[in-house]
């Protein structure tokens, strides 16, 4: 065929098929083109078809829409669906209207910000060719009108990616526009939106990063942005002085009327100036791909200009900011920057919105935000906690609340106010219908932390909800969930007896769980077994039966030596040994297994553990109020000496059950009894002289004295001053009577450190210096 038998070109265009779009509140239309060349007669010549769609979005399509209405206008405006098909329509968007919400799990998408639409002035009346970029690069030269044209032309050629290689290639493309921008973007919001949007184009390929660098693009946006805030400042001052006089004199119709102007006139300078400032951002948010320049943006307040956008209206500019402060909190300066300002504040009135995208990018934001301590004591403040737990019913964002909830249940401060929301039984509901074997990590461990306080407990064992929680977790194995049964069975009060009698009935969760002990099960199910059941401090339970029953001596007895399992099993077991020697029967039952010394060679080993020490101790005190075990602790062990030696340990809760432990065996023998007076004298008495000593290596020596050469004060005088010492809680007699081998101890250095003070690496020594009363 030659060109020139070509005459016309004739389309012909053949609707198809109408559905709804699977993800958005849109229309999709199918339709089919098909070409005709037609020759000088009017013959066609060549015809090509091809299958094309069109996507029509409906976002004023909400729950109170007139359907009706908007079938009729979407049919007036599409000349693709034909009048017959309006009933189908209407049909369509009924079922849009009420269709729920998609509940893929979003978490999982990278939320970014849309990808930028045109916008008001990019419209042109003519189709742009990059043939003619010469031409357009001209109209760069000339007034701000032919600026803003050459400009959009230019723009429309770089949207295609397939143009930008070859509009890098013309020299004075990019370097002109850089030019115009940096000399007239204070005189046209239009011209510099476009400019910046042409740059946009080439920042969404990292490739081309370094050629925005070179012309300092990011740089002149940063400016643009402080500036277009503070005009906006300026723009809301005059408006609401205007308001105010108005308001002044409500009968003066011109000012009122000036407002109205005023207002009308601001709404559409913003409306541009959005535009200007979602361009802007977007080309940084690519830019600060690089960490480098995202260092440049903050030490420029990228944080403070983003943070004052916060207070916009516009939901498409605010998804870009929310999503750019999120990307910046990652970083402890930029995460920092945003604790001194009012940013969680500001945050919390997003929280719940309409659009999706915005909240779901808005909770991601505080995610990150609430790994800082007292950013979630802010998020609390501003009332968030009941927004997020109405949000737990939202599929979409279910896993970023609740993300958002456990670290606020990290805070023992806001535990407690879980109990006066919907946030329990929405959790346990979700825990029992959980179909898998192993629960969500984020779900379950929320719980544990729930079940840490007393009435959420409570809360928790509501109906039978205790009962399903030990059935699932003894049929699972799960220590999850064995866990936060452990944190229920801690509290005292209701919530600890449900263990034994549910509603007048008797259960048998005490055998429960100590079937699982003998049993070969994972060390984890184990430690949370042995936890659970040595919380279970319960006057009606009996110890001996249980022990008995299950033989557990022997588990327990082997399960002390050194090495034999991980420390944190023989850290429960010493714990449990605690919890049953509360009683006598047990506790004699526990002394002629041979458990005390098995207790005191693991006191040797684990010394330098303060969680241990504290626990063996524990055990000791609680032997030490019955007669049987108290006999066998002080006449056929060296656990006394060994309590002597943590009596003045560097542990608060350490010397406190020691001294317990001690004064209990001081008032039943009497030889032990001397010995702790002698070591609580010393121990004071070497104080003193430490502080004396002191002071005569500070003072100078003529003051310590006398006119005749002797010192002021002998040591036959400080012996003879009782009440010199410290008080030993009326253990130390008031005469300052001491025994003899006191002297011999003290010069020999027993149990003493460095400085005088008793110390742990000398417990086995020690112990051996000092032998049980016969």
């Amino acid at each position: 065929m030659q060109a020139d038998d070509a005459r016309y070109l004739k389309r012909k265009y053949k609707s198809g098929t109408l559905d709804v779009h699977p993800t958005e509140k849109a229309l999709v239309v199918q339709y089919e083109v098909e070409a005709t060349i037609l020759g000088e007669m009017g013959d066609p010549m060549l015809g090509e078809r091809k299958e094309c769609q069109k996507i029509i979005r409906l976002k004023s399509l909400n729950s109170n829409t007139d359907i009706a209405s908007l079938a009729r206008k979407v049919v007036e405006e599409c000349r693709l669906i034909s009048p017959s098909r309006l009933p189908e329509v209407e049909q369509l968007l009924f079922y849009l209207q009420n269709r729920k919400k998609t509940a893929e799990k979003k978490e999982n998408k990278p939320i970014k910000p849309r990808d930028l639409t045109s916008f008001e002035g990019m419209e042109l009346d003519e189709e742009a060719n990059i043939n003619s970029i010469d031409d357009y690069v001209e109209l760069l030269y000339e007034d701000i009108p032919e600026k803003i044209r050459g400009a959009t032309l230019i723009l429309h050629l770089a949207r295609n990616p397939d143009n930008l290689e070859e509009l890098l290639q013309n020299d004075t493309v990019l370097g002109a526009l850089a030019r115009v921008l940096r000399e007239d973007w204070k005189h046209s919001v239009d011209l510099a939106t476009t400019i910046i949007y042409v740059f946009f184009c080439f920042s969404s390929f990292s490739q081309f990063h370094g050629l925005i660098a070179h012309y300092k693009i990011g740089a002149l946006c940063m400016s643009i942005i402080e500036h277009e805030l503070k005009r906006n400042d300026l723009w809301l001052d005059e408006l609401q002085k205007k308001k105010k006089a108005g308001d002044d004199d409500p009968d003066n119709q011109n000012l009122k009327k000036e407002y109205e102007k005023a207002l009308k006139k601001y709404n559409g300078l913003l409306a541009k100036q959005e535009q200007l400032l979602r361009v802007a951002l977007y080309l940084l948010l690519n830019l600060s791909e690089d960490t480098r320049t995202e260092l440049k943006m903050r030490n420029k307040n990228i944080v403070h200009l983003l943070v004052k956008m916060l207070d916009r209206d516009s939901e498409e500019l605010l998804v870009l900011v929310v999503s750019f402060l999120k990307k910046l909190s990652i970083f402890l300066e930029n995460k920092n920057d945003m604790a001194e300002i009012d940013t969680v504040e500001k945050l919390a009135k997003l929280v719940p919105c309409e659009h999706e995208d915005l909240l779901n990018v808005t909770l991601r934001l505080l995610l990150n935000l609430s790994f800082d301590t007292g950013l979630r004591s802010k998020m609390v403040q501003m009332g968030l906690l009941p927004k997020l737990t109405l949000l737990l019913g939202d599929e979409a964002q279910r896993q970023i609340a609740m993300c958002i909830l456990y670290h606020i249940s990290m805070d023992d401060r806001f535990k407690s106010m879980f109990a006066y929301t919907d946030c329990i039984p929405q959790v346990m509901k979700m825990l029992f219908d959980c179909v898998e074997e192993r629960i969500d990590t984020e779900l379950i461990s929320f719980c544990i932390n729930l079940a840490a306080n007393k009435r959420n407990a409570q809360i928790m064992c509501e109906g039978n909800c205790l009962k399903m929680l030990m059935k699932r977790a003894l049929k699972l194995k799960d220590p999850l969930m064995m866990k936060m049964i452990r944190n229920i069975s801690q509290h005292d009060g209701p919530s600890k007896n449900l263990f034994i009698c549910s509603n007048g009935v008797f259960e048998d969760y005490v055998g429960d769980l100590a079937d699982q002990i003998g049993l070969k099960e994972e060390e984890e199910f184990v430690i949370e077994c042995l936890g659970t059941l040595s919380n279970l401090t319960i006057p009606d339970l009996d110890w001996e039966l249980v022990l008995k029953e299950y033989n557990l001596v022997p588990y327990l007895k082997d399960h002390l030596k050194p090495g034999s399992a991980e420390d944190d099993l023989i850290l429960e077991v010493v714990i449990m040994i605690g919890t049953v020697s509360m009683d006598d029967s047990c506790a004699v039952m526990l002394a002629k297994s041979g458990i005390i010394p098995a207790l005191i060679e693991l006191l040797n080993a684990q010394q330098e553990d303060d969680e241990f020490v504290c626990q063996i101790v524990y055990v000791f005190y609680q032997m030490v109020f019955h007669q049987a075990t108290r006999d066998v602790i002080i006449k056929e062990t060296q656990a006394p000496a060994y309590l002597i030696d943590l009596m003045h340990d560097k542990n608060a809760e350490i010397r406190k059950v020691c001294d317990s432990t001690l004064d209990i065996i001081a008032e039943y023998d009497v030889e032990w009894g001397k010995k702790i007076q002698s070591e609580k004298f010393r121990w004071h008495n070497s104080q003193w002289l430490e502080m004396v000593e002191n002071r005569q290596m500070d003072e100078a020596e003529p003051f310590m004295y006398g006119d005749d050469g002797e010192p002021f004060i002998h040591n036959g005088d400080i012996l003879e001053r009782p009440d010199l010492f410290y008080s030993a809680d009326g253990i130390i007699p008031a005469d300052g009577a001491i025994s003899p081998e006191f002297f011999t101890d003290f010069q020999n250095g027993y149990l003493l450190g460095p400085q005088g003070f008793p110390n742990r690496t000398g417990l086995k020594s020690a112990a051996s210096k000092s032998p049980p009363a016969s």
